[in-house]
């Protein structure tokens, strides 16, 4: 296919404001299906776990080809109940990323452990798995490496890294369910894998919602213990766990939405292919995808010279962004205790002040993104 420049582009009306993302048109396809599961667990009043629970987590289990599938609370709790099961402590390390959601790090701190930051890959913004290794010490357990934006992170030597070293992986999948990277989906490389359900992901709840997947049976069990307080049997504690319990309306709406998530995540390729075409040759860079992925396009994040005026420019067009993220999280003021200073970590600390995500979500039309095309030309003319 012939690359389009930005003198091609023959824009015609669309409908404005293109928001970055459009749950409603999405809602609208699905909602009659939504509105019967949700009636159905109404009646029923199973609303904690329950039927409708344990049917997603063997559809998602089916789907993510792992071995177990356990519905937590959110992504968040995800990556803090699995921490748990490998029984992090005080004292250990956690290699992880900067450029990432909050939540990635603050789940090590919460149980009292160390994050340990690794700068990224200034392609695809994932950790970077050739500094690993150097920041390996006795007291590291783990490492979580982010699939960030729907496409996976270096696994393979990733986990070559932390078979030589002995150390866990836990997968933060949350913006990549469904992303694959050498014929194997995320969420299956290491120990766990960890999931978000929050609306606007590309397989997203009516609230807060999460998943932890695993081959091992033993962390299965454990995970599902530690998700009801660490009961087992009712009222009978073997450990300390907390209240990540997955409701059973989350459950009922997720098995529904399920059904359309490989068709949302092709239509999301296939705007993200249009918007490369546009951008191809120009001073935007598009996101850059590994040959052995296959990216779901959770967002799809250029990085543009004079990104603040672009995103205004957009703004004042109608046009949505959002910036994924505008600091790094070693440079948080919550995480000053750790040392961290501007220059250590350059590539995250440069792609804070040049990323910008734009619409990429499946009910976007062709004529919408040319739209968007045409004003990013417009503002660099």
């Amino acid at each position: 296919m012939a690359n389009r420049s930005q003198q091609e582009l023959t824009y015609t009306e669309v409908p404005l404001p293109i928001p970055i993302l459009d749950l409603r048109a999405q809602y609208a396809t699905y909602k009659s299906e939504a509105l019967r599961a949700i009636s159905e667990i109404c009646d029923s009043q199973s609303f904690a776990l329950g039927p409708a629970v344990a049917a997603f987590e063997e559809q998602i289990r089916t789907y993510l080809e792992c071995k177990y599938a356990v519905g937590v609370s959110s992504g968040t709790d995800a990556l803090l109940v699995s921490l748990m099961a490998l029984n992090i402590k005080p004292g250990d390390e956690v290699i992880t990323t900067p450029f990432s959601f909050f939540s990635t790090a603050s789940s090590i701190v919460r149980l009292g452990a160390k994050p340990v930051f690794v700068d990224v890959d200034q392609d695809s913004y994932n950790i970077d798995a050739n500094q690993i290794e150097q920041r390996i010490t006795e007291k590291t357990l783990a490492i979580i490496p982010v699939h960030l934006f729907g496409q996976a992170a270096q696994m393979k030597p990733i986990m070559e890294m932390a078979q030589r070293h002995s150390l866990f992986v836990i997968e933060d999948a949350a913006q990549a369910i469904g992303a694959v990277q050498d014929g194997t989906k995320c969420g299956s490389f290491g120990e766990f894998g960890c999931f978000s359900f929050y609306p606007t992901k590309n397989l997203g709840g009516f609230g807060d919602g999460g998943l932890v997947t695993t081959n091992n049976e033993e962390l299965a069990e454990k995970v599902k213990i530690l998700r009801n307080h660490g009961q087992n049997p009712t009222y009978f504690y073997k450990m300390i766990g907390g209240n990540f319990r997955l409701d059973g309306i989350q459950g009922a709406v997720l098995n529904v939405k399920l059904r359309y998530l490989d068709q949302w995540n092709e239509r999301r390729r296939q705007n993200a292919a249009l918007y490369d075409e546009y951008f191809t040759d120009s001073l935007i860079k598009p996101p850059k995808i590994d040959p052995n992925n296959f990216s779901i396009y959770h967002q799809y994040t250029i990085t543009a010279p004079e990104r603040d005026r672009l995103q205004k420019f957009l703004s004042e067009n109608k046009i949505g962004s959002a910036i994924f993220y505008p600091k790094p999280l070693h440079l948080q003021e919550c995480f000053s205790y750790l040392g961290y200073k501007e220059g250590d970590l350059a590539v995250a600390e440069r792609l804070c002040k040049e990323v910008l995500s734009l619409p990429i979500y499946p009910e976007l039309t062709p004529g919408q993104i040319e739209y968007i095309a045409q004003k990013v030309f417009e503002f660099y003319r």
